[in-house]
This record gives C-alpha cells, structure tokens and sequence, in this order.
C-alpha cells in the first residue's frame, strides 16, 4: 500500500492533481483493480522506491474511458497494447537517483512487454515529455495534439515495443538489462 500512498503525495499534494483519495492517505481510481499490473521498485527493506501501472487496453483504461478525447483518430487498443500510467517517482529521492529509479521501471516495461508478447504503450503525456521519451530512444509518436487540461497540457502518445527495443534504449542508458520482476 506504501507505492499508493507515494502516488499520493505525488499526484495529489504536489501536482494538485483531483483524484480520489482513500482514508486520506491513498491515491486509488477505479483503474486499481486486481487485473492491473503495477512495476516497484523497493529497497532491501521493501519499503517503495517507484513505481508505474500497467493496464490492458482491452479493459478500462484511463485513456479509453477518460481522456479519448486526446485521440481524434480513435484510441488504440487490443491484446497486445497496454497502458502506462501513474509513473511515481518521489521528490524524496535526488534527481540522479529518481533517473536511476526511472530507468529500471522502463527496463522491466520493455521486459514486461517483450514476454508477454506486448507491441505498444500507450499513456497521457505532459506536453514536454514526448521529446524525453524519444531522446530515450523509444520509437514513438503523439496520438493526437497536446489539450489544455488542469494542471498543465497533456497528450497522449504510444511506443512500439519490439526485439531492437532494448538495445534502443540501451544506446541512451535508459535500458539497464534483464531486469528482476516478480508476477504476482
């Protein structure tokens, strides 16, 4: 439950974000379901360092059932496209460190998809983020224009996952190698 009390203070207090809140401590919506697959990262104490949410588009999604309006030709989805969401990364760790954290979570995304037989990511982007995701090396592109939303502009925006990902993001140092993760 920790990771869902990070996305909290993240999403919530710091971004001012208004999504549900549980016991006034949990950043929980509807998308937390037991079929959601969630990538943490924590210490050798287990206690949460990061964390980021996979949904599969053929169920509720964020983008399907929120925000299609980002997507004026149609929202992707089927068997083999999954949504990336709620990527937390807390303040409490130093920028080098919350780079580190991040480049694990995507090393076991991409490891993730490739045994599952995943092809795309899709998600909702700052408006800023598209280029960062591209200059990590992801093949990638917006589904629609960045729109004026709460809290800043958003977009949405799908990666293709394949067998040359890795070495992709490798070549920027975003992909660490084979990562460890448990499947509960």
């Amino acid at each position: 439950m920790i990771h869902i009390a990070d996305r909290k203070r993240l999403f919530i207090d710091l971004f001012g974000w208004d999504v549900p809140i549980v016991q006034d401590r949990f950043e929980i919506d509807q998308f937390d379901t037991p079929g959601t697959i969630y990538i943490i990262s924590a210490d050798d104490g287990g206690a949460h360092e990061a964390s980021i949410r996979l949904l599969p588009t053929i169920r509720p999604h964020m983008l399907g059932d929120l925000f299609s309006h980002l997507c004026p030709g149609g929202v992707p989805t089927g068997p083999t496209i999954w949504e990336s969401t709620r990527l937390c990364l807390p303040q409490r760790h130093g920028a080098a460190r919350r780079r580190e954290l991040r480049n694990l979570l995507i090393s076991a995304m991409v490891d993730f998809a490739l045994e599952r037989g995943i092809e795309r990511y899709t998600g909702i982007l700052p408006e800023a983020f598209p280029k960062e995701v591209l200059a990590m090396g992801w093949r990638g592109e917006p589904l629609g224009p960045a729109m004026r939303m709460p809290g800043g502009s958003v977009g949405a925006f799908m990666v293709h996952i394949d067998a040359l990902t890795p070495a992709r993001l490798g070549w920027t140092g975003t992909y660490s190698g084979k990562s460890q993760w448990v499947s509960a």
